[in-house]
């Protein structure tokens, strides 16, 4: 059995402040020099930029549509190694997942797997004694969900506090800290959730001077977590590199899961990071690697970098393309009614939409792929504004649906679905040894 100390920070609903509020607790606690592992929730690459910025310490996503019990515990302590307490943060409100229940990719889910205690994060502004009602019934709503106490965002001062902490105290709940109402303290929004931790600089100084908190009692919570049961290691053994991937990562492209590009490496990928903003080349490799991102935001960028444009369309290894990286592919992409080429390697162009698409999915491939044969499953999840039109050979069917999506030859795979390898490893192994014969294959 191994005792890791933690706290799950969920909400109401989602906006309430829980990343706001994570920040704020990561930097307290680590004032206390405590080393604090943060973990996300949910297939975010958002958020987890900002909790990295304030721990200093590489954050992964736990989900449990994506891994059953064993791989998430795994995963946990796979993460948790070195640190003195975990903090967990939270997906939308607290029994928001892919089913209305929440019983699946929920917050509750994973606070029911990791055995972990909840404290809520209630945006407090306009309420004083309804704070005690409303976290009773989260409470109760489920025995297996431990709720131990409460976070208040958006406190209008002092006064609103106490009375916030004496309508708590009225259920039994203790209120373990507060966040005043105030501007300067949130972080920036747009399209795809907040902007990122290297676009703009989270208010880390402004909170800590804000933040009021009891960390005796947080820290106890914490504690007071059963032990968990030892589990297997989340990656294999480490090969020696035999492969090397180059992948995207500049401002337009950096959507990756950590244990996803951990697991290549531990397979035998040797990765090479590389921008299509700036370089004009690419770097030596065997496979290629376009991850999500906002590629819509640097479009004219994107295309004026004719150079690696056209290294991109001329590489001959297997290349796997997800959400941003689909655009980056096509033969260009509608940004307002300008229209900028891109790399032209996959039929169609992205045009931007008012509306998203999103959610869990489970693909089956049509054709053999570089990381699926025919047939083989996976999951993953979408969450994009832009459109392309309808494949000449999509890569997807929707398992137990017929809605089909992406692109392949067989060489390439270029879809909208952002995979979650560490639950298929056959995938990341395929990748590799194509790469390894590369071009030979194709």
């Amino acid at each position: 059995m191994r005792r890791i100390p933690r706290l799950v920070l969920a909400a109401p609903h989602s906006g309430a402040g829980k990343t706001t509020l994570a920040l704020a607790l990561l930097l307290a606690l680590g004032e206390r020099g405590l080393r604090v592992q943060p973990f996300k929730v949910g297939p975010d690459y958002v958020d987890p930029t900002h909790l990295e910025a304030a721990s200093g310490r590489r954050v992964y996503n736990l989900d449990g549509f994506f891994l059953d019990q064993e791989g998430l515990l795994s995963l946990f302590q796979h993460g948790a190694r070195g640190a003195d307490l975990a903090l967990v943060e939270g997906v939308m409100g607290l029994f928001d997942g892919k089913d209305p229940l929440g019983r699946v990719g929920s917050t509750a889910q994973v606070a029911r797997l990791l055995e972990a205690p909840v404290a809520l994060v209630v945006d407090a502004s306009g309420m004083a004694g309804s704070i005690a009602p409303l976290v009773q019934g989260f409470r109760s709503f489920d025995p297996g969900v431990q709720v131990v106490g409460v976070f208040a965002n958006r406190v209008g001062s002092e006064r609103h506090a106490a009375l916030l902490q004496e309508a708590l105290a009225q259920v039994g709940l203790p209120l373990l800290g507060w966040l005043p109402q105030d501007p300067t303290l949130e972080i920036p929004e747009r399209h795809l959730g907040l902007v990122l931790a290297g676009e703009v600089r989270p208010p880390l100084a402004a909170l800590r001077q804000a933040f009021r908190v009891d960390l005796d009692g947080v820290l106890r919570l914490a504690q007071a977590a059963s032990p968990l049961p030892e589990a297997p290691p989340f990656l294999p053994e480490r090969r020696p590199p035999r492969v090397r991937v180059a992948y995207a990562w500049d401002q337009a492209f950096r959507f990756y899961y950590p244990e996803a590009l951990e697991l290549l490496e531990a397979l035998g990928a040797e990765l090479i990071p590389f921008s299509p903003l700036e370089d004009e080349a690419l770097p030596e490799a065997q496979a290629l690697l376009l991850g999500g991102g906002y590629p819509e935001l640097f479009a004219r960028e994107l295309s004026a970098n004719r150079a690696m444009r056209e290294a991109v369309r001329l590489f001959p290894g297997p290349i796997v393309a997800e959400c941003g990286g689909y655009m980056y592919l096509s033969q260009g992409l509608w940004a307002g009614e300008d229209f900028f080429p891109m790399v032209g390697l996959v039929p169609g162009e992205a045009r931007m939409a008012e509306r998203p698409v999103l959610g869990y999915r489970e693909v089956e491939a049509l054709r053999d792929n570089p990381l699926a044969r025919r047939g083989e499953a996976f999951k993953g999840h979408e969450f994009h504004y832009a459109r392309m039109g309808p494949s000449p050979s999509p890569a997807w069917r929707r398992v137990g649906g017929e809605e089909v999506e992406g692109y392949t030859d067989g060489r390439i795979l270029a879809s909208f679905v952002h995979l979650y390898l560490p639950a298929r490893r056959v995938g990341v192994e395929r990748f590799l040894a194509l790469a390894e014969s590369a071009p030979d294959n194709f």
